[in-house]
């Protein structure tokens, strides 16, 4: 005869398992989903996103006439710089996602920042998804080759605020070499005004030269070892000629 007690007793314990880990798994995954939406996003608002639906979707205010529709111009003008916008949003994170990836293996960053990273990821997967739609839907095709156009007007873009900085360094640079110009012609000028109101400097220290060799020279001729030598010699030759005398 078969125990049935004894089968029903794992059968119970493992439904309590599984039920106890489904039921903290669907929690866990609520309450992170919850911070997750609490979290600060990781980019600000999206401007160009804004105007393109204002566009799209304008309406009258109460009371008013409706008004004309939108030109397909405008909204495709509107609908490329969401592109660019949106091209920009990629390289930057194209360009955090490796060096974040390894602050948070090294434990430098909270997971946090980590999760709001993946939640902008996945918000600029579905802006492109919403862009090459829309694109299409203005123009037949066009959504392939959108993103195209905007790199295009983001390195344009790049190119002229490099050039307008470059300008503006000139100008910084031009003025500063103004500035030293005018210093360097005030000094020479100071210099030259000196030169003229003390004329006799340079021939005073001149004489001073001169005063100074002619007392060394006396000096010399007045105690030098030449003179003593001198003096000694024609001694010896005095008394040389008194002792010849005497003899």
């Amino acid at each position: 005869m078969v125990d049935w007690v004894s089968l029903t007793i794992p059968f119970a314990y493992l439904g309590i398992l599984i039920g106890s880990l489904a039921t903290f798994s669907s929690l866990y995954r609520k309450r992170k989903a919850a911070k997750s939406s609490t979290l600060e996003p990781w980019f600000g608002p999206n401007v160009q996103r804004d105007i393109y639906l204002s566009l799209l979707h304008l309406e009258p205010e109460p009371g008013k006439e409706k008004l004309p529709a939108v030109p397909d111009g405008v909204l495709k003008a509107a609908l490329l710089h969401r592109a660019v916008e949106d091209i920009r949003r990629i390289l930057e994170v194209r360009n955090a996602k490796q060096a974040l990836s390894n602050l948070l293996q090294r434990g430098s960053v909270a997971d946090d920042l980590w999760q709001r990273f993946l939640r902008a990821e996945k918000e600029i997967e579905a802006e492109l998804r919403d862009v090459v739609e829309e694109a299409n839907a203005l123009q037949s095709g066009w959504g392939q080759n959108i993103f195209q156009s905007a790199n295009e007007m983001h390195h344009n873009a790049i190119l002229r605020e490099k050039l307008i900085a470059i300008q503006a360094q000139g100008k910084s640079d031009k003025e500063w070499w103004q500035q030293e110009k005018a210093s360097i012609q005030s000094k020479f000028m100071k210099e030259l005004e000196e030169g003229e109101k003390d004329p006799q400097k340079p021939a005073s220290t001149l004489g001073g030269d001169k005063v100074g060799s002619d007392e060394d020279t006396v000096l010399v001729e007045s105690g030098g070892p030449i003179a003593s030598g001198a003096l000694s010699t024609s001694k010896g030759g005095t008394s040389k000629k008194r002792k010849g005398g005497k003899k």
